[in-house]
């Protein structure tokens, strides 16, 4: 991972998800569609949706963060919901309806900005402070390698 600390890591990885879903989008403005990216983009979200809550949010979840970490959790399940809905609209005709995709992508767009203004300066840098040596290293190795396991789904996603 570099010498870059994990909330730059975990930020980055935020920078990644928004723009593959931005160039999603200014193909669809453009009369193109290139679902491949948009499936990406998702792909990397919802692993991302993964590290944090198995690997970043358990141990940060007490005292201070406690509240903070279940409003991510609560954030995630609506995000995940709308990636299933993008999904669902993918899978249609011709990979879906270009004005549905566009409207459930710039909820999504939304959805991830509101979530990353508490995310990144409440929850992330307790990444960099908080985490014992050892989970650190296990996140920083997750970030640059971890795979998430098939059929995994965030806390809240029926919710």
């Amino acid at each position: 991972m570099s010498d870059e600390n994990l909330s730059a890591a975990l930020e980055r990885e935020h920078q990644e998800i928004d723009a593959g879903i931005g160039v999603f989008l200014d193909k669809l403005d453009a009369d193109g569609m290139d679902a491949g990216a948009l499936r990406h983009a998702l792909a990397v979200l919802r692993r991302h949706i993964y590290l944090e809550e198995q690997l970043l949010f358990p141990p940060i979840s007490k005292g201070a963060h406690m509240m903070a970490v279940f409003g991510m959790i609560r954030g995630h399940g609506e995000i995940w919901r709308t990636m299933d809905e993008l999904d669902k609209v993918l899978a249609g005709p011709g990979e879906g309806d270009r004005d549905t995709l566009r409207e459930v992508c710039q909820r999504l767009s939304a959805l991830l900005a509101e979530h990353n203004k508490v995310e990144e300066p409440v929850i992330y840098p307790a990444a960099d402070t908080g985490l014992p040596p050892e989970q650190a290293a296990e996140l920083a190795e997750f970030i640059e390698a971890g795979r998430m396991p098939d059929g995994w789904v965030c806390a809240k996603a029926a919710v």
